[in-house]
């Protein structure tokens, strides 16, 4: 089987690639990037004006199986990745059971080979039951698969399990993956504390909480040598923090999620529970110092933390419904259309930031169209004129604020393996 994507602006950050060629792939590998490429049989794409780029890839999302399938399953999450431009998503263990084990390791690798059309990569989580307390089976999890380790949503708040949690990962060479936040300094939040939570009668979750684990772990991760990487980091004291200790030499790193550098809590609809989300909203000038972070470098990738929530459990009270947005489908659109279109980054970036930044982070063996890669790619427009209706995403929840949106730029076709796993209409 071979494919041959022709006429495209080839854009590879890893080879420092940028120009118009075409994309041979057989056999599910990457055969050349040259002009006039062609092969007996071979399916052709005419990416004329487009841009062809290598796979790209979310190191931070939520599949929910096993437990929670009526939220979203390994196979609808993957479609929705696939109609997102993603080829590789990385999926957090907080499912039921908690994924701390070879076993919940195994069934998603297997549940993956079998219903995914992306690669599906686990992370496996830092303690038993993500309970903080005690270490998960980490070696056994790496061995079936598991990629990093991470207790998403639940932060490990001992420094003592944190400190042991960054030893283990150092000595088996996975990153540990953090959701910064005090959980005493958060408690009872719903938004971000600022004007806005006082002006609508809701509980604040101060900046502080993020900034303060961070500190914490940032210290730790000096002392223990571990890659650590903190998840959708959302303030400028801990982007700052990280420039200042990946300027020091220390193996860490951050990610920035589309709707923390697209929207603040002043875009925020009073009480519309699809703008809620940990970490929360952040003010004005927290957005600001995050998009600058990611034009400077400081941020590694663009992740989407797509998190899916069903109907009958998100449109409920500001104060009662679970937090999350889902996010695959439309991360490329906004990063286009928030970063490129207003000229904080270069498309050569934007690539950059979904490709070799999180394989820099997760050490997949992707993100490079080099001679004998994986045949995987993203197709995307820079000046497609399309309207998101989230009643026809992929996933099997609807919990997005940018529902109605149009956009200037997004996926066209995604190729995994050398085959078309979507392309638009």
């Amino acid at each position: 089987m071979s494919i041959v994507i022709k006429n495209g602006r080839v854009i590879d950050p890893a080879s420092q690639t940028d120009r118009v060629a075409d994309v041979l792939i057989v056999d599910g590998r990457v055969a050349g990037v040259a002009p006039n490429l062609s092969s007996p049989k071979a399916e052709v794409f005419d990416a004329t004006g487009m841009i062809v780029a290598p796979g790209f890839i979310d190191m931070h999302v939520h599949l929910r199986e096993p437990g929670f399938e009526h939220a979203e399953t390994i196979e609808s999450g993957s479609r929705a990745a696939a109609a997102g431009g993603f080829t590789s998503v990385c999926c957090m263990p907080n499912t039921k059971p908690v994924n701390d084990s070879a076993t919940v390791t195994s069934y998603i690798v297997e549940r993956a080979r079998r219903k995914a059309v992306v690669n599906v990569f686990p992370i496996g989580a830092i303690t038993k039951g993500s309970a903080g307390e005690e270490l998960a089976a980490i070696g056994a999890m790496k061995e079936a698969g598991a990629m990093a380790i991470s207790d998403d949503g639940l932060p490990v708040m001992s420094a003592r399990v944190m400190r042991r949690a960054m030893e283990f990962a150092r000595s088996y060479d996975l990153p540990l993956i953090q959701h910064c936040e005090d959980l005493n300094l958060s408690a009872g939040g719903d938004m971000h504390e600022g004007a806005n939570s006082v002006r609508w009668g809701l509980r604040g979750i101060p900046a502080a909480a993020e900034d303060v684990m961070a500190a914490r772990d940032l210290l730790l991760a000096e002392l223990t040598g571990a890659r650590y990487h903190i998840a959708h980091i959302s303030t400028r004291n801990a982007v700052a923090m990280v420039d200042y200790a990946r300027k020091q030499g220390l193996p860490v790193s951050c990610e920035a999620t589309p709707h923390h550098f697209a929207l603040s809590d002043q875009d925020m609809a009073p009480y519309d529970s699809n703008y809620k989300m940990k970490p929360p909203l952040r003010s004005v000038r927290d957005r600001a110092a995050v998009v600058e972070a990611i034009a400077a470098g400081a941020v590694s990738a663009i992740a989407t933390d797509h998190a899916p929530h069903p109907g009958s459990e998100k449109m409920q009270e500001f104060e009662r419904c679970p937090f999350g947005i889902i996010g695959l489908e439309t991360a490329m659109a906004l990063a286009l259309q928030e970063l490129v279109h207003t000229g904080k980054i270069t498309l050569s970036r934007l690539v950059e930031l979904f490709t070799t930044g999180p394989e820099s982070v997760m050490r997949l063996g992707r993100g490079t169209l080099a001679t004998g890669a994986f045949g995987d790619l993203t197709i995307f427009s820079t000046e497609l004129s399309w309207t998101y209706d989230v009643n026809q995403s992929h996933s099997r929840s609807r919990n997005s604020p940018f529902d109605g949106k149009t956009f200037r730029g997004g996926p066209v076709a995604t190729v995994v393996g050398g085959e078309m796993v979507w392309r638009r209409g």
